[in-house]
């Protein structure tokens, strides 16, 4: 196995993220009919490490609050809920028009009707994200991290969280913990700081053990030339993938892992489901399956977090894609933007299809 863990340390994920709450109709309706919401803490990445921290990995996040906020609270609870640390700057509001949490309006979908998600960041307390208001030394040398987790949302949403990500990735990669990227390349993020911006993913790309990432992803954030994505055909997808990973390697050598999933949308209750996984010179493809959908959000980041799960538990590479795509399946099951796995048995059934009534 190419990735090979930092022993000794004192949590197995770390993950920087800017927290907010999702808001979300019940029975499915859109966002401008309801009338009754559903309230969840929420962010990409503590997305992907609710499979570590639900089934038992030590996760910790790093993050920032805005201080006195009820909202802030809600966030605090719900993590510690799910078996996560977190470490963060109290700021203060700053008055009715300051800091806040993120917004995340986001309705289900039914049937013909696919889901819509608004975004609604003014004020986000996660753009002041500073390396300053962080210990790295002692988080890195002294306690000590197998994997810390990165997204490109995080990267581009300030020049602060920019550079605290950068600073991230060298401490990281300074003693010894993998860095896993995923690019989650916004074009609305990047407007007027094209630049800026392609020079700070391309070095965390360049210091990142594990790539996540679609075609699109690797062009648009790194510059990567390469062929153009597969549209609907699910059969040029991975072809497209494939040839794009080829020209990923030669450019970022030190990554080991490349991962994207598939997804062909038949109806919102009916996706097809599927991933992909380069690992050194191995590929492993799960062609995709129908999945029953409950609610579509968070599936992607479900197969990252049960890719990254799977890897800190030391399993062969086979494993890794395949508990991937089944936590990612587990989260579309679920009310929750993140999947909560009872146990890896749990999992293991969704990829084995056994839906059968456990006892």
């Amino acid at each position: 196995m190419g990735l090979e863990l930092k022993k000794g340390c004192q949590y197995h994920l770390v993950v920087p993220t800017s927290m907010g709450v999702r808001l979300t109709p019940l029975n499915g309706q859109p966002m401008h009919c309801a009338r009754l919401l559903m309230m969840q803490a929420t962010s990409a990445e503590t997305n992907v490490a609710s499979v570590s921290s639900y089934l038992g990995l030590r996760v910790k996040v790093l993050t920032t609050f805005v201080k006195d906020s009820p909202i802030a609270q809600f966030i605090k609870d719900d993590l510690a809920s799910r078996h996560m640390e977190y470490e963060g700057k109290e700021v203060p509001q700053g008055g009715p028009w300051g800091h806040r949490h993120q917004f995340n309006l986001a309705d289900s979908g039914y049937g013909s009707r696919g889901p819509r998600v608004h975004n609604d960041r003014a004020g986000e307390v996660g753009r002041t994200l500073n390396v300053k208001d962080f210990d790295l030394e002692r988080l890195f040398g002294k306690e000590g991290v197998q994997i810390v987790h990165m997204s490109g949302l995080i990267g581009a949403l300030s020049p602060e969280t920019g550079q605290f990500c950068l600073e991230l990735a060298r401490a990281a990669k300074r003693y010894g913990t993998k860095i896993s990227f995923d690019l989650n390349y916004r074009a609305s993020f990047w407007k007027n700081r094209e630049k800026e911006l392609r020079a700070i993913f391309t070095e965390i790309a360049s210091v990142s053990d594990i790539l996540v990432g679609n075609e699109e992803d690797f062009q648009l954030a790194l510059g990567i030339e390469g062929p153009e994505a597969g549209g609907k055909d699910i059969a040029a997808k991975i072809d497209s993938f494939k040839g794009m990973i080829s020209c990923v390697k030669k450019t970022f050598p030190n990554a080991s892992v490349f991962a994207t999933t598939l997804r062909q949308v038949l109806s919102t209750e009916r996706h097809l489901w599927g991933a992909i996984m380069a690992e050194g010179n191995d590929w492993y493809v799960i062609e995709p399956r129908e999945i029953t959908v409950l609610d579509r959000i968070g599936g992607g980041d479900g197969f990252v977090g049960g890719l990254l799960y799977a890897i800190l538990k030391g399993w062969e590479p086979a494993k890794w894609v395949q508990f991937g795509w089944a936590a990612g399946a587990l989260a579309t099951t679920l009310l929750t933007d993140y999947a909560q796995p009872a146990d890896e048995e749990q999992i293991w059934s969704i990829w084995e299809g056994n839906a059968r009534v456990k006892r």
